[in-house]
């Protein structure tokens, strides 16, 4: 009897440092998916953003599909020690939270759950009025104060360095003609700009009879110009309307990003041109960027007031715009609020598709 006791108590310790050792692991492996930011992998992990990003050696919060993060899990090793009961605490009432949808406000949620956007930026610890889709928030008070690990806003692109000053490429003789075979992301605007021509003459010598061109498709390209990246002209000062409509748009600098956002409470990049434009005294209905770009037709030589436009840039195809001021700068709402920005930025210098002006 006494020999079966101590087997038994020995299966015991031996069960117990097996349970132990694995209540322990320090660490899981994560593999990014579509949708994740560090903030959402940390709610889920009840960790915090700062200790994912040490345990990973990253710089800034960006992540992206298909990436291994190594995710630290606190230990289990209370589940082996002897659980110390503590008093029922009185009635806690868990936070309500609400999940973002398209068309929200930081204003517009507090008003609806009938508090104010310093609560919600304080509970949530925002540090900014930027809230994204999918985003949940805390809408009433913790019951306990404590360091949060609360959704973060969207990780912000980083902000490109200016690049230096490309070299000239060696210049294409007047009169040639050359082919080019269309790549994803091309556009009749892109290309004609990067080789110095205009959309119609493309047309013209293609025999097309709309802007509408497919990927491995060759087209002649007459090359007028050196083929290198050509910096827009520099415009005369803008006047009447197109002097307004600038003014009007220096006005709001510093408004923050919101998701479609079309008052000065903040801007999302179209909803800033449907302000700027409307307030100027040009009626116009509320359209994406994608929308506007429909609505307007391509310039060669951009003037201050008219429209500049990206591709590829959060989503694929026509993803943002702004207006032209002049002096290659343009004003539009990014991440960081209504501001100027050059096009020699060498991220927007990626994503530049064309000027248009609208009908």
């Amino acid at each position: 009897m006494k020999g079966k006791a101590v087997v038994a108590f020995a299966t015991v310790a031996i069960l117990s440092a097996a349970y132990s050792a694995e209540a322990s692991a320090s660490s899981i492996k994560y593999t990014v998916k579509k949708g994740d930011t560090l903030s959402k992998i940390a709610l889920t992990y009840k960790l915090n953003v700062s200790q994912i990003k040490t345990e990973n050696g990253l710089k800034s919060d960006l992540i992206f599909i298909n990436q291994k993060l190594v995710i630290p899990v606190a230990s289990k090793k209370s589940a082996v020690a002897p659980a110390v009961k503590k008093p029922a605490p009185a009635a806690i009432k868990t936070p309500a939270t609400y999940t973002v949808v398209k068309g929200d406000s930081l204003s517009k949620i507090a008003s609806n759950k009938k508090t104010t956007v310093a609560n919600l930026k304080k509970w949530n610890s925002l540090k900014s009025d930027i809230i994204y889709i999918g985003q949940k928030l805390i809408v009433s008070a913790p019951v306990t104060e404590k360091p949060a690990v609360a959704p973060e806003p969207t990780p912000a692109k980083p902000k490109p360095t200016p690049a230096a000053p490309a070299k000239p490429e060696p210049q294409v003789p007047a009169s040639e003609t050359i082919f080019y075979t269309v790549k994803s992301g091309d556009t009749l605007g892109a290309i004609s700009i990067k080789y110095g021509t205009t959309v119609a003459e493309i047309k013209t010598l293609n025999k097309l009879t709309s802007d509408l061109i497919r990927v491995g498709q060759v087209l002649k390209v007459p090359t007028k110009k050196a083929v290198q990246p050509v910096k827009p002209a520099q415009s005369e000062p803008a006047t009447g309307e197109s002097q307004l409509i600038i003014e009007t748009a220096k006005e709001l600098i510093g408004t923050p990003y919101v998701w479609g956002g079309t008052t000065p409470e903040g801007f999302d990049c179209s909803g800033f041109i449907y302000y700027v434009f409307n307030k100027s005294g040009k009626d116009m209905l509320r359209h994406s960027s994608q929308g506007y770009y429909d609505r307007s037709y391509y310039v060669d030589k951009p003037e201050a007031g008219d429209l500049v436009f990206f591709e590829n840039t959060y989503k694929k195809g026509i993803s943002h715009m702004g207006i032209y001021i002049g002096d290659n700068q343009f004003i539009h709402a990014g991440n960081n609020g209504v501001t100027i920005t050059s096009l020699d930025n060498s991220y927007y210098k990626k994503h530049f598709e064309s000027f248009k002006r609208f009908y």
